[in-house]
């Protein structure tokens, strides 16, 4: 499984994703997340769903954006032109993939900030290559393994967040899921693009690195939780 994030607010675009890739016993760490700079144009991928999809939809797409033949002004047009790569995997391999048992998926979010746009925007792409844009009524996206983190953000995260701020629930939206969930793990991946820089800020961040900032969280959650009024329980005679 896969936890990956997007948040849009109104200072700019957070990406977090995991990096823990399972094989049936197997587990490993790969890159779910790309970015991609071509002048004055920024955009971020994240992926979920099959591997092999995922690697050969991305590798289309690169050849689609490199600077050569780099033609998009605006977020949306990249979004149809990564959607137009899925749907030609999905030709490819469809049927191939069916024949072993496998179901073609991969869910994306991609992210940024073209030359030709007002400002950042931010994406959910379904595997059927159509999409829908990320407003601000509930300004994030998960994608991957969604129970956990998603009560958090639904909570805390409004358009008017500064960066710090969704990064921080973010991260802590991502170790809900990590601590409730076997197959979503360290490292994380994070991306930051400030609103009109056209320029992706990556960094990977390790459970050492984190683990201070979960343990402070764990133990300010269970002190509220003791000190909420608990009246309403004088019925029961606990």
């Amino acid at each position: 499984m896969t936890y990956c994030l997007g948040i849009k607010v109104k200072s700019g675009l957070v990406a977090l994703a995991d990096t823990c890739i399972t094989s049936g016993t197997r587990t490993t760490t790969s890159r779910k997340i790309t970015t991609h700079q071509i002048g004055k144009n920024s955009l971020f991928i994240m992926t979920s769903g099959l591997r092999s999809v995922r690697d050969k939809a991305v590798t289309y797409f690169e050849e689609a954006i490199s600077q050569e033949t780099f033609q998009y002004d605006k977020m949306y047009k990249a979004v149809n032109a990564f959607g137009a790569q899925l749907r030609r995997v999905a030709d490819e391999d469809k049927s191939a993939l069916a024949q072993s048992g496998l179901f073609f998926n991969l869910h994306s979010i991609v992210g940024g900030q073209l030359e030709g746009d007002s400002t950042h925007k931010l994406f959910l792409l379904y595997p059927e290559g159509n999409w829908i844009e990320i407003g601000e009524a509930t300004p994030f996206t998960i994608i991957g393994n969604t129970g956990y983190g998603q009560p958090i953000l639904n909570r805390a995260i409004t358009y008017q967040s500064d960066l710090k701020f969704a990064l921080k629930t973010g991260f802590l939206s991502f170790d809900s899921t990590r601590v409730s969930a076997n197959d979503v793990e360290y490292p994380i991946d994070v991306v930051i693009y400030k609103e009109g820089s056209y320029k992706m800020v990556e960094q990977r961040f390790t459970h050492e690195e984190l683990k201070d900032l979960a343990v402070t969280w764990a133990q300010k959650l269970r002190e509220n939780v003791e000190n909420l009024n608990d009246d309403w329980m004088d019925k029961l005679d606990i």
